[in-house]
């Protein structure tokens, strides 16, 4: 080793040798002198800087506020350091909204929290405007929101504006002077969680009444309760019992529907505790109550629960993350299961609280399908038919007793048209777009594009050039006009996502209703007749079977079970011609078939057996930053695929456990080429399914 590499020490620094033992003590030693000297100065080089000097006009106690920007940035997602101005000390609370000059421009944010002294050195700025002195952001949203942001590789602010709605002034004056109540997020003991299965719709024993039930419970233990629905109508449904069983005072609303000032009202109510229930849509996943102890969310399958926006979270990855936050009990209820809860059920995270066998057939109409060997002996013609012998009689049967529901695939009089001599779809000539046939242009034959609007007289085919068109298929409307003619001293009423109807009497009617907005009957349907499920099969993608099959079993929660007595009595007929769906429906047994479907899915290396996430931006931005990113080993990828738009996307597959590290590598990647001022629009959505449909 050489004299400079020993012991880290420069050259001039040596040993002393033989005959030199004085003289090199004494040199040694006023260089040790002078490095102990120096050490102080090296010290003070290591040491963080102190913190900047507070101005004039600070708030004596807190002077400093943590600012988080209402900023969709990726490199401004952490809050800032501002000086409280001392004629605001009051009012600046955390949790608060206030105006904050940031780069030259006026910005809103959120105080999270006030601090004795700046962790910067930085000069810093005094906050330029409270806005309001109410605590709308409590402790725990921000940190729930803080890991949404994360899961998502999103922005904190952007899930803090699906979170929080926005500000009505005068709202806050009913609230002034209230101090919110404690977060308490951890129980003595976490709370169960459920997966679990409704088997009615309607009446006492519907899945209102089990929430009802579950609620009840948790207020009794001193807890809160979140009641998460997908849509204004389930959630007026679910508000109603609650309503009734507890007490208007108890619950809050928390549904766009309502308007801006009811929806503030009921959130700072929740916020104050003067609320302990809260029912809304998706948003209401994040409701402030400070005990939550019962999160439940219903039909988590249902497409309505994914945010649209950045960072297009789903609720129920939402409702997981909270309830490992706060301990609180968690329970999935629906009439059918979703793969994502059914693998949380097969890890044993979840608890699998369906009704056994018995009780399924106990509680379940009548079930026949036209497909299976019985009906296709006894009615050759049933696989041509739309209503198929068995349907029109079980219907005609039905209506002696009560309303019969009638469920079609598309809204419309003839929402698609078909050439009579080649049988090719008919497309407008402007746009290409789909042409239809309305209801009152049936004798000229005028047909109108559905997608610009453009009516279309004498239309020829552009394939034969034939001028005759038949039906592709039938609407909701055309299903109505026919069944009228087919039953005409009974009242057929039409339900569509354009004119939904909520309830229908016990009285004798055909309902014909589109998936989704099927009217609830007071005393249950007698009988439900599924049609057009081979159209809605016919479809591609992934997850169009389990869907169609949640339609199905949502419809027919709707109907009364079998029992002894004709009039009390339901039956549903289905006329899709794919056994592994209506066998299931007919045993009403969706857990198996969920099962079934998620190890084929595990098979195959897909969704939600793995993980997956789409990047989707201009060709070369796309190419570029998936060139950038330092994606671990692994990574399964698909694409570039070009889209409509002219946009590419790429479709990245990964198991769990890469997960974190891949969702945070992305995030990095964008933070950096966002402060660097080259930041791509690429737009990230994890656990994309939907970019697996067509």
């Amino acid at each position: 080793m050489s004299r400079a590499g020993r012991a880290g020490l420069p050259e001039s620094v040596s040993s002393p040798g033989p005959g030199r033992g004085d003289a090199a003590g004494q040199d040694r030693g006023r260089v040790m002198a002078e490095q102990d000297d120096q050490q102080p100065a090296l010290l003070d080089a290591l040491a963080p800087p102190p913190p900047a000097r507070l101005p004039a006009g600070a708030a004596e106690e807190l002077p400093v506020a943590r600012v988080l920007l209402d900023s969709g940035v990726p490199h401004l997602d952490r809050p800032f350091d501002y000086v409280v101005p001392r004629d605001h000390a009051g009012s600046v609370v955390a949790g608060s909204r206030v105006k904050v000059r940031f780069s030259g421009r006026e910005m809103l944010g959120f105080v999270v929290e006030r601090r004795a002294a700046p962790g910067t050195a930085s000069r810093l700025s005094m906050i330029h405007k409270v806005v309001s002195a109410i605590s709308v952001l409590s402790p725990e949203v921000l940190s729930l929101a803080e890991k949404v942001a994360e899961r998502g590789a999103g922005v904190t602010s952007d899930v803090l504006r699906a979170a929080i709605p926005p500000r009505v002034a005068r709202v806050e004056k009913e609230f002034a002077g209230l101090v919110a109540p404690e977060p308490v997020l951890t129980p003595a003991e976490p709370g169960p969680r459920r997966a679990g299965l409704a088997l009615t719709s309607y009446g006492e024993q519907g899945w209102a009444a089990q929430i009802v039930d579950a609620v009840r419970r948790c207020l009794e233990g001193e807890g809160d309760a979140v009641v998460v629905l997908p849509d204004a109508r389930d959630v007026e449904h679910a508000a109603a019992a609650l309503e009734a069983a507890l007490g208007e005072e108890q619950v809050a609303r928390l549904t766009a529907d309502v308007g801006p000032t009811p929806r503030y009202r009921a959130f700072l109510r929740l916020r104050f505790g003067l609320a302990r229930v809260a029912v809304g849509t998706r948003s209401a996943v994040f409701a402030p109550v400070p005990r939550l102890r019962q999160l439940i969310v219903v039909d988590d399958d249902d497409s309505a629960h994914s945010e649209p926006r950045a960072p297009y979270h789903h609720v129920r990855e939402v409702a997981l993350q909270r309830t490992v936050q706060t301990g609180c009990s968690l329970l999935f209820l629906s009439t059918s299961r979703s793969l994502e809860v059914q693998r949380l059920v097969e890890r044993g995270w979840l608890q699998e609280a369906a009704p056994d066998r018995d009780s399924r057939r106990e509680a379940s109409p009548l079930m026949m399908a036209t497909a299976d060997s019985h009906h296709r002996e006894r009615d050759p013609m049933s696989r041509q038919a739309r209503l198929p012998a068995a349907a029109y009689r079980t219907a005609q049967q039905a209506l002696q007793h009560g309303p019969v529901l009638v469920q079609v695939a598309r809204a419309g009089f003839i929402p698609a048209v078909l050439c009579q001599r080649c049988r090719s779809r008919q497309q407008c000539p402007s746009c290409h777009g789909p042409l239809s046939l309305p209801a009152h242009h049936e004798q000229s034959g005028t047909l109108r594009c559905r997608w610009c609007g453009l009516h279309h007289r004498g239309h020829r085919c552009v394939e034969c050039g034939h001028d005759r068109f038949r039906a592709g298929v039938r609407g909701a409307d055309r299903t109505a006009h026919e069944l009228g003619r087919a039953f005409p001293h009974i009242t057929v009423i039409s339900s569509t996502a354009d004119h939904p109807v909520r309830t229908v009497s016990s009285d004798p009617a055909v309902v014909v209703s589109t998936p989704g907005v099927e009217p609830i009957a007071e005393d249950g349907y007698a009988a439900a007749l599924l049609l057009d499920g081979d159209a809605q099969l016919s479809r591609e993608g992934l997850d169009v079977p389990r869907r169609v099959l949640a339609r199905w079993f949502r419809a027919a929660a709707l109907v009364r079970p079998h029992g002894e007595a004709p009039q009390r009595s339901g039956a549903v007929v289905v006329t899709a011609e794919v056994e592994e769906l209506t066998a299931a429906l007919v045993r009403w047994d969706p857990v198996s078939y969920a099962r079934r479907e998620l190890y084929r899915r595990l098979e195959l290396g897909l969704p939600p057996a793995k993980r997956m996430l789409s990047l989707t931006a201009e060709p070369e931005d796309a190419e570029a930053f998936t060139r950038s990113a330092g994606l671990p080993e692994g990574v399964d990828w698909i694409g570039p695929s070009p889209m409509e738009d002219g946009r590419h996307r790429y479709l990245l597959f990964f198991g769990y456990a890469q997960a974190q590290e891949i969702i945070a590598e992305l995030s990095r990647l964008r933070r950096t080429q966002s402060a660097q001022h080259s930041a791509r629009a690429v737009r990230i959505v994890v656990d994309d399914v939907d970019a697996l449909q067509v």
